[in-house]
């Protein structure tokens, strides 16, 4: 089966094979692109954990754990990341989102935090599930494609 030439023909059992196979790889697309959702999952519990960590243990050993946890973290779904076949369309722009809003969360977070709220558990579990969202909604969108 060659490109479109004007004027040339087609049989009916080309156009079936075609759309058999197109529906083929749109299955693989859709079964390839599930690791978003698990990578979406573990960065949204790794960061709220690693929050929690800098927020209520003692420093400078909640700071340290919960930077190490989260390198640890970040590095595993790089790699993890790295090794998919493929990802839907659109995913990087997604991925900015979920990053940009990350950042803004944790930021805001953790400046107020250490400066207002050292050690209150009332300021970093509800921060900690803010800094989580990014990740669990990203999640749940994709999980819905």
């Amino acid at each position: 089966m060659g490109g479109f030439a004007a004027g040339e023909r087609y049989e009916a059992g080309d156009a079936a094979a075609a759309l058999a196979r197109a529906a083929e790889l749109g299955d693989t697309v859709r079964k390839g692109t599930r690791w978003s959702v698990r990578y979406q999952i573990v960065y949204g519990c790794a960061a709220g954990l690693m929050v929690l960590a800098i927020g209520l243990v003692k420093s400078p050993w909640g700071t340290a754990f919960g930077l190490a946890f989260w390198g640890a973290v970040v590095a595993g779904l790089s790699v993890y990341a790295a090794r998919q076949p493929v990802a839907r369309r659109g995913y990087g722009k997604r991925h900015a989102v979920l990053i940009a809003s990350w950042g803004v969360l944790y930021g805001v977070v953790l400046a107020a935090g250490i400066a207002f709220f050292p050690g209150v558990a009332a300021w970093w579990v509800p921060g900690a599930v803010a800094v989580a969202l990014p990740g669990l909604i990203g999640a749940y969108l994709e999980a819905r494609r």
